[in-house]
């Protein structure tokens, strides 16, 4: 298919409307191709080295060998979190940049009152100031112009009606959604067609990943939804990176 280049651009200006129309029916390695060419070294990418997340990092890298990756450690990841980056950082060679909480993890708690280190009380505040902080600092740091991100329109209510490419006032920049329109059955098929692995986690039963506490991420039962492990019996639905707000972890 003929994907629409930057060629008639001014000063990084594009028809987002019908790049986003023909990109409904573009295969996402064709979507990171116009991103590599468009955006160049002003490309960045996040991973939260997740169930999933070994495709999307592979089809940048085999575009883009050296594209930045922002990784959020919050200081709560699950241990198996951390050896599945080293694993792909490995065999991918990723240029991984790891921006971590400001905060002491186990003097965090204490000082909030959160006397349970397998669960929290206040989600929303500690998504707000270990996970959604160090990401707005990630962005203020590499300033980029365009951001690929992993998620997808069948995962939450909220995501349904994400575009291809949208522009976040809050990171002041392009979010770039490549794999946007895909279902599981695609993401299984590309992981076995490149020998790519899945999460340690995702075979006992954790199919989306987040940090270590109950209250945050559980393993999933036959018949759930992929995503109903995180905040399980809680109306929140997201960590925060994605909203067009920030969480204003400063009041928090």
């Amino acid at each position: 298919m003929k994907i629409l280049t930057p060629d008639s651009a001014i000063s990084g200006q594009f028809d987002i409307e019908a790049i986003n129309a023909q990109f409904e029916t573009a295969h996402p390695r064709d979507i990171v191709n116009w991103a590599v060419a468009e955006f160049g070294d002003d490309l960045v990418m996040t991973s939260s080295f997740g169930a999933e997340s070994a495709l999307l990092l592979h089809m940048a890298t085999q575009i883009r060998h050296d594209i930045n990756v922002i990784m959020i450690d919050t200081g709560y990841l699950f241990p198996e979190t951390h050896l599945f980056m080293e694993e792909l950082r490995a065999k991918l060679n990723l240029n991984v940049w790891s921006f971590r909480t400001k905060n002491d993890p186990i003097q965090w708690l204490q000082t909030v009152g959160e006397n349970d280190p397998t669960w929290r009380d206040d989600v929303d505040r500690c998504c707000a100031v270990n996970k959604n902080e160090p990401m707005e600092r990630a962005m203020n740091q590499l300033k980029p112009k365009a951001w690929l991100r992993g998620i997808r329109r069948k995962q939450s209510s909220i995501r349904e009606d994400r575009k291809f490419v949208e522009w976040s006032k809050r990171y002041k920049c392009f979010a770039v959604s490549p794999i946007l329109n895909w279902g599981g059955r695609q993401i299984s098929d590309y992981l076995r067609e490149n020998d790519l692995p899945y999460h340690p986690l995702w075979e006992k039963g954790y199919l989306s990943i987040g940090c270590n506490p109950q209250s945050c991420t559980r393993s999933v039962e036959a018949g759930e939804h992929a995503r109903s492990g995180r905040w399980s019996s809680q109306e929140k639905t997201e960590c925060g990176l994605h909203l067009d707000e920030s969480m204003d972890s400063a009041n928090l």
